[in-house]
């Protein structure tokens, strides 16, 4: 899911290139058509299989990932990897208490609801053919120390981990040979279309008043890390995707590259809620 661009574009090329047939999955139906003509072009004439589709799908929606199941099943027979990757980057506009609910209602029905349909319809089907692995994107900021400044975000993916963990004990409780993964793209920024959320947000989760600061985009973040004495780096999403495939082949429940500074942060986590302290390692809301 969220297969038109980014992360799950990048991840849809290189299954392809390890000879999978591969079904890409976006709530936006231009975007996402205009994805498949551009991958089947590139793979013309080469020995890669052109073997995607394109499926238009809201996660929000149980209906919408049940049809995209049976699409899949359809074209292709089975499904044996799912990568629950939609998500989008709600609210980030004052505090906590000042958010809309409809800010909270869109997080949730994207980036926790969809993971939940995404296993509904899929792992029943996994688990019958005892094969098959899910993957589901998660965060740092969240999964590994939440940005104050984005609770909608940083809360739907923490609930992505536990989602995953859940999930990963659950399968080995019945024995199944079904595999699960926890994405944290990273450890840099990425280019996608996170910040280009509000273009998909549908009219169930329409704001109710209008926004008081302009959504915040790739250039303003890095104008304001600079501004900060930070330079911004980046990471592929083709890289991500590589991470991906060496996880499911190695059936690794947690999926991120190497990071000093994430594998600092996660320790003080996690000597915070050992040692009984106070979260000193939370970065401050800006002003």
């Amino acid at each position: 899911t969220g297969g038109a661009g980014g992360i799950g574009r990048a991840m849809g090329e290189r299954f392809l290139s390890e000879g999978m047939h591969v079904v890409l999955a976006d709530v936006q139906t231009g975007p996402l058509q205009a994805t498949v003509d551009a991958i089947r072009a590139e793979l013309s004439g080469t020995a890669a299989p052109a073997d995607v589709i394109g499926v238009v799908t809201d996660v929000t929606n149980y209906a919408s990932v049940e049809a995209l199941r049976d699409a899949a099943i359809d074209a292709f027979g089975t499904v044996h990897v799912l990568c629950n990757n939609a998500g989008i980057g709600a609210g980030a506009e004052g505090r906590m208490w000042e958010h809309e609910l409809n800010d909270w209602r869109w997080a949730i029905g994207v980036n926790v609801m969809g993971v939940v349909h995404g296993i509904n319809a899929f792992v029943g089907l996994m688990v019958a053919q005892n094969e098959g692995h899910v993957v589901n994107t998660s965060s740092g900021n969240g999964g590994i120390s939440p940005l104050p400044s984005t609770p909608q975000y940083a809360a739907t993916k923490a609930a992505v981990v536990t989602m995953t963990e859940c999930l990963y004990g659950q399968l080995a409780d019945v024995g199944s040979a079904v595999g699960a993964s926890v994405l944290f793209p990273g450890p840099h920024m990425l280019r996608t279309g996170l910040f280009e959320s509000w273009r998909s947000r549908t009219d169930e989760f329409a704001k109710q008043r209008p926004r008081i600061t302009p959504y915040t985009t790739v250039e303003a973040l890095e104008v304001q890390m600079r501004a900060a004495g930070i330079e911004p780096q980046y990471t592929s999403p083709h890289d991500v995707a590589a991470d991906v495939v060496a996880g499911i082949l190695a059936n690794q429940f947690w999926i991120h590259p190497a990071s000093e500074r994430s594998d600092t942060t996660a320790r003080a986590r996690i000597e915070s809620l050992v040692n009984r302290t106070n979260p000193a390692y939370l970065r401050p809301v800006p002003g």
